[in-house]
């Protein structure tokens, strides 16, 4: 499959300034012998059009736990996180120092050639964020307003099998993006929920 076109190749390396207070980022968090089966399992799932405010969106996604409703701006429950995707988040929590249970939501996404992500904070519903990377690199992008038109940046390679974190001021402070990534790529989310969302979603029954 050729590369779309308008799409970023990234490069190797990484930005030399220090990264973004509570960003994190690990190289091979998922075996290369673990990656292909994961693909091909997210594959199967009922992957949709992203939809915001009645827009859809080129990249693909199906939720687990709970999804944010964008029309009513509220957390609605979800199937339950999927077997195969459990040891997944088990190694995310490791990674940021979690408890597995406290990442209560998931999502897995599709990126066809050419799909990119705006500029956005995750809602203030959700707490830490782990992301991890599958399939092919994509250039993760993260910025903070310093002044009027002035930005302080920086960006990292997200490379296959890769997982980054958002905690504290990078993800209370700063925004992050993805420009349009050159090849088919995969990405499972874990999120956990801040903490009045999960006394709300203490209240309600999952179907």
């Amino acid at each position: 499959m050729g590369e779309a076109a308008g799409a970023v190749r990234p490069r190797a390396g990484r930005a030399e300034r220090p990264a973004p207070e509570g960003f994190r980022y690990a190289p091979e968090l998922v075996p290369r012998e673990e990656e292909a089966d994961l693909v091909e399992r997210i594959r199967e799932l009922p992957l949709k059009e992203f939809e915001f405010h009645g827009y859809l969106g080129k990249r693909r996604v199906v939720y687990f736990g709970w999804q944010y409703s964008y029309g009513d701006r509220t957390l609605n429950a979800a199937p339950e996180i999927p077997g195969f995707l459990v040891p997944l988040r088990e190694r995310a929590a490791a990674f940021a120092g979690l408890a597995a249970e406290e990442l209560v939501h998931a999502m897995a996404t599709e990126y066809r050639p050419g799909t990119a992500i705006g500029w956005h904070r995750d809602k203030a519903a959700f707490g830490e964020v782990i992301g991890v990377s599958l399939h092919s690199a994509c250039l993760f992008r993260l910025r903070r307003k310093t002044g009027v038109g002035k930005w302080e940046r920086y960006s990292v390679l997200a490379e296959p099998r890769s997982a980054y974190l958002l905690r504290g001021a990078a993800r209370s402070e700063w925004q992050h993006s993805i420009p349009a990534v050159a090849g088919l790529r995969y990405s499972v989310t874990f999120r956990s929920l801040a903490d009045g969302a999960a006394a709300a979603g203490r209240g309600r029954e999952k179907a």
